[in-house]
């Protein structure tokens, strides 16, 4: 990989200004890739309520994110084929681990678990991010980060409203571990500023990859398909199998991979993967909304704890700089993935 610059407008202590209308865009584009990436649950229930198997909605959604996306990041390489040849392990990782193995890791743990453990354990990404900063720079997080990240994860129990006895499962909480470790991976690729390649060509390269391993465990008996043509309910709605296929592609992954490449490379990953815990609110929102999953005062709380401890990150990266030098210095500036 060639050598990464990182411009003032991203480090911490940058003077306010543009950099500061720069930083603020990152974050409504964090925020619009969680809601979209929220809508996921609802539109993959629709089709599962009818037959669908989670694999084969996984394979299904990124084969076709992966083939529309393509169209324009053919154009976006302006014929630079060498960047792909450049950057093949960015994209092979990005695909791999923060695409594929995530959520099949994510799928073996609801398996095993409830689907709130599952997706509780699976967001304890940002925790083993800061946990990671933390041991590559050898210096221990400033409090603002800390409080973020305990009220950010004490809000997500609140979200999931884990309530009463629920069953462990030794190896579905290992499952659901390794989902967290690839997403935080996820967070560490999208955040690499790499000037030599676009957003949409990592997204369309890495959904690529993604679809194949998919694929290929569906052809090795690994991973269970089955489709349904019947028609999908969506609240008040019955619409045609393809329309929640379709929304689960174009709105769930193709928008939502982009936006939040884009929001990540603006952020760095300690901050993007603390916005991405409000993508847990906003599918609360969108199973109410579409499936009639209204949620209760507990969630609402849960999502006010979240938002706070969001913005307790973010205060603590817009602060002045620290006395340490680069690339130390700051905790975006850690990359830890080629």
């Amino acid at each position: 990989m060639p050598a990464v610059s990182k411009s003032a407008t991203l480090r911490p202590g940058a003077a306010l200004g543009p950099a500061a209308g720069f930083l603020a865009s990152g974050l409504g584009v964090a925020l619009f890739s969680s809601a979209v990436f929220g809508l996921s649950g609802s539109f993959a229930k629709a089709l599962l309520e009818t037959g669908w198997t989670p694999g084969a909605a996984v394979t299904a959604r990124l084969t076709g994110a992966a083939i529309i996306l393509a169209i324009p990041a053919i154009p976006a390489l302006r014929g630079r084929w060498n960047q792909l040849k450049d950057n093949w392990l960015t994209i092979v990782l990005f695909g791999l681990i923060g695409v594929a193995a995530c959520q099949l890791f994510y799928f073996n743990a609801v398996e095993r678990l409830s689907v709130g453990v599952a997706l509780l354990l699976e967001y304890l990404a940002p925790v083993i991010i800061v946990l990671w900063l933390w041991a590559v720079s050898r210096r221990r997080p400033r409090p603002l980060t800390i409080a973020g990240t305990l009220l950010s994860l004490g809000g997500l129990i609140l979200v999931l409203d884990l309530t009463g006895a629920v069953k462990i499962d030794f190896a579905g909480v290992l499952w659901g571990i390794a989902a967290a470790v690839c997403l935080a991976i996820y967070f560490f690729i999208t955040a690499k500023e790499n000037d030599t390649l676009p957003p949409i060509v990592l997204a369309s390269g890495g959904l690529m990859v993604g679809a194949s391993v998919m694929w290929l465990a569906a052809a090795t008996g690994l991973l269970p398909m089955a489709f349904s043509t019947a028609d999908t309910k969506l609240g008040p709605w019955v619409a045609p199998w393809w329309v929640s296929l379709g929304g689960l592609i174009v709105m769930a992954t193709v928008l939502a991979y982009v936006s939040g490449i884009v929001a990540a490379r603006a952020l760095g990953s300690k901050v993007a993967s603390f916005v991405s815990l409000t993508e847990v609110l906003f599918a609360v929102i969108w199973a109410w909304l579409l499936l009639g999953e209204l949620p209760g005062p507990v969630q609402l709380l849960g999502g006010l704890l979240i938002v706070g401890g969001v913005v307790l990150v973010r205060v603590d990266e817009l602060r002045g700089p620290r006395a340490l030098p680069a690339p130390l210095d700051h905790a975006n500036d850690v990359e830890p993935v080629p």
